[in-house]
């Protein structure tokens, strides 16, 4: 299905699991993920909540025309779908850049959002960070988001998935390659990823209960960058997922859904 955004932009979106319930949660994807990322976590939620994914503008089904949306813009786009499903209050699970527009839908949105759960995540970035995000782009550039996902892979994914992975890589890379065919969109995602400033600072203004999610081997956002966003927002809290990296939503999904349901609940 779609929603109109208030730019009349396409946003694709689904509901699944208990469509009468009145405890919503809606996840948020990362940089080049579809709805289709959080398909194996539906079932730990189906019985008492209901369920929304989204592609971000750029992102999957969604409409990929248009200039760079920056976060606050990408937090707009997500709360008008919100409202217009009629849902009062939301929880939001986030991972990577779908985590970024959680942190300003915390910061612009208060009183719609019941808990913020925030994966994979981080609010400032460092040389390290910035060399990864160089290397991602220039891929891109040169050979398209194929080259792009062969660069990206190992930190995005931890060592111990490549030994006993769940989706086989061949598997993941022809389905990514489905969804991730227009190379400006994706450009204009990490574009919004560069030029978002900081916000450190900014973060200690969030009163919403947020969960920081971070896996110990994540390579791309290790956990002290996520300890920068707990030492920020108030009141908020910091579990490490031993052993994983930085897709949680796919190499720790009993341990993250487990994390996420205790959370809400």
């Amino acid at each position: 299905m779609n929603h109109k955004t208030s730019d009349n932009q396409n946003l694709y979106y689904e509901v699944h699991g208990n469509l009468q319930s009145d405890k919503a949660i809606i996840f948020l994807n990362g940089l080049s993920q579809s709805t289709a990322a959080w398909y194996l976590m539906i079932p730990a939620f189906a019985k008492e909540y209901k369920i929304v994914l989204c592609d971000l503008i750029f992102q999957g089904q969604s409409d990929k025309e248009g200039d760079v949306r920056d976060f606050d813009q990408h937090a707009a786009d997500v709360m008008g779908l919100v409202d217009a499903l009629g849902i009062k209050k939301v929880n939001v699970a986030g991972i990577s850049y779908g985590s970024l527009v959680a942190q300003n839908m915390e910061l612009n949105y208060p009183d719609k959002l019941n808990k913020v759960i925030l994966l994979s995540t981080f609010a400032h970035k460092t040389p390290y960070t910035e060399a990864i995000s160089v290397a991602w782009l220039n891929s891109l550039n040169m050979g398209g988001y194929t080259h792009m996902f062969d660069v990206m892979l190992p930190t995005v994914l931890g060592e111990m998935y490549f030994s006993n992975p769940l989706i086989p890589i061949d598997t993941l890379k022809n389905a990514k390659q489905t969804l991730n065919t227009d190379a400006a969109a994706l450009r204009k995602l990490m574009t919004a990823t560069a030029q978002r400033p900081d916000y450190r600072e900014k973060l200690k203004a969030v009163k919403v209960p947020t969960l920081v999610i971070q896996g110990e081997k994540d390579v791309l956002f290790p956990v002290h960058m996520a300890q920068e966003v707990v030492n920020a927002i108030p009141g908020s809290k910091l579990e490490v997922v031993k052993g994983a990296g930085h897709t949680l939503n796919l190499e720790a999904i009993p341990q993250t859904t487990q994390l996420i349901l205790d959370f809400i609940k």
